[in-house]
């Protein structure tokens, strides 16, 4: 069955430039959804990165004046994606992240800058080139947010739009004198608009006038409209609650896959979970951790930062090491947890090993070779890294919040019995709850015929993106008939 044709709006997509989870589900869900009959192109910024990777281009519009100077719309395929990247050099022609610059600032322009985005997504819903009529605009999280308002105020016919919500604590709010120059009319600043605590809220805004809202899980789509979860928008949520979906990310299971993996010291599947032994050698080597399997190895792979609960696992160090486990971490953030981390690791030699930044073969191996992975996070809105883990056989233990609650199934007695439980859940989160949980992973792992069905459950767990793909599929569907 076929669907209408879909935008697809996001600030960066796997693999032509990544800051975190948002890139891989821009990435992967249109070859999902091209397996249900939808065809999907995707609209990003023209970055350095982004240009680098497409020397065949075609110019297939020009502005002379897109919110302070010159742009074109470029057309182009790469990486498995039908793509339309926004070249404006004034606008991205920019070193480093996307969204901050080298004084670790977010760009004081930031709001021109994804205000264009979100207009020439609108621009090619309502028809700027004849060859492509998409029937859905979808917008992922606030730096696309504005294209649904754009379509809105505009008014029809206009394409339907869907509005993700990646991670509600990231919103995009900007000066209310920009109004203007983002080219939105003056009745837009108002309640029912884009206007937020005197403000413009440009995720707000997506939220708002969007048809349909979705989450990535569905949890946190009940949980943001909860004033514990809600930002500040679980009113606004609550009053939509019957347009928003919860529909559970998933990963690309040819990429995050161990029995090809090139990362891996020793490849495996669930019939050959024991070749894991060798990359618990590799990643204990690689990280200056004692070699052998007389410990459990947790491993961590995280931004360092308050919402990952990374302050909760550094006060819960203690119980880890006093049960003679060993830590694995990989990951950066905010400068007094990698302070912490490193301190940690400088008093603990072979037990604690960090390594500080981002290193793509270092997550593989820790996924790859540690016993179980730790995601301690305060709210998640759904996380990959545990889907990962499920993959690769590394024992999830997770707060309960979020898609962390909706993938991981706890190893309690029960589940146990049924053969069902394929990870260890806590709440609250809290270094008591944490290190609680930790001492009943390491007495589930001193019982090995116990954690390799644990790990054999895990590794069965469906984590790919087949699913989620249809639950899309038949959102557009239903709203292209609405």
């Amino acid at each position: 069955m076929s669907g209408p044709a879909v935008l697809s709006v996001a600030s960066e997509v796997f693999p032509l430039v990544k800051t975190g989870g948002l890139a891989d589900v821009a990435g992967a869900l249109p070859p999902a959804l091209a397996a249900e009959g939808v065809a999907v192109r995707t609209l990003l910024p023209g970055y350095p990165a982004v240009l680098a990777a497409l020397p065949a281009a075609a110019t297939v519009h020009d502005w002379p004046l897109l919110n302070g100077g010159p742009a074109r719309l470029l057309e182009a395929r790469a990486a498995g994606l039908d793509l339309f990247v926004l070249d404006a050099p004034h606008l991205y022609d920019r070193p480093g992240n996307p969204y901050v610059g080298a004084d670790g600032k977010d760009w004081p322009d930031n709001a021109l800058r994804f205000g264009a985005l979100g207009a020439v997504a609108a621009e090619l819903g309502r028809g700027l080139l004849p060859a492509f009529a998409p029937g859905i605009v979808h917008a992922h999280d606030w730096q696309a947010a504005l294209a649904p308002a754009y379509l809105h105020y505009a008014g029809e016919p206009r394409p339907r739009t869907v509005m993700t919500v990646h991670n509600l604590a990231f919103q995009g709010q900007f000066p209310a004198e920009l109004l203007a120059p983002l080219g939105l009319p003056p009745h837009a600043f108002a309640m029912d608009g884009v206007e937020y605590y005197g403000t413009i809220g440009f995720l707000k805004a997506g939220i708002a006038l969007a048809d349909r809202i979705t989450t990535v899980s569905p949890r946190y789509a009940m949980e943001i409209r909860t004033p514990e979860f809600g930002m500040g928008l679980d009113g606004l949520l609550r009053s939509r609650a019957g347009a928003l979906f919860g529909i559970l990310n998933g990963i690309d299971t040819e990429y995050w896959n161990p029995a090809t993996d090139p990362y891996l010291a020793a490849r495996f599947d669930a019939g050959s979970i024991a070749a894991r032994a060798a990359n618990k050698r590799a990643l204990q080597e690689r990280l200056g951790l004692d070699v052998g399997d007389d410990a459990p190895l947790f491993g961590v792979v995280s931004r360092l930062t308050w919402q990952k609960g990374m302050d909760v696992l550094l006060a819960a160090l203690p119980e880890l090491l006093a049960h003679g486990a060993q830590l694995a971490l990989v990951g950066s953030g905010e400068a007094e947890l990698e302070a912490g981390m490193r301190a940690a690791a400088a008093a603990n030699p072979g037990r604690i090993g960090v390594l500080i930044g981002f290193d793509e073969a270092a997550a593989h191996l820790v996924q790859g070779g540690s016993d179980a992975l730790l995601v301690p996070s305060r709210f998640e809105p759904c996380g990959l890294t545990q889907l990962c883990a499920l993959r690769y056989g590394s024992v999830p233990v997770v707060a309960r919040v979020g898609g962390l609650a909706d993938t991981v199934i706890d190893a309690n007695e029960m589940a146990l019995v049924a053969s069902a439980g394929n990870g260890l859940q806590f709440s609250p989160v809290t270094p008591e709850a944490l290190a609680l949980t930790l001492e009943r992973a390491v007495a589930l792992w001193r019982d090995r015929p116990t954690w390799r069905r644990l790990q054999q459950h895990a590794m069965s767990a469906e984590v790919g993106w087949q699913r989620p793909a249809r639950q899309y599929a038949a959102l557009y569907r239903s709203l292209a008939t609405a």
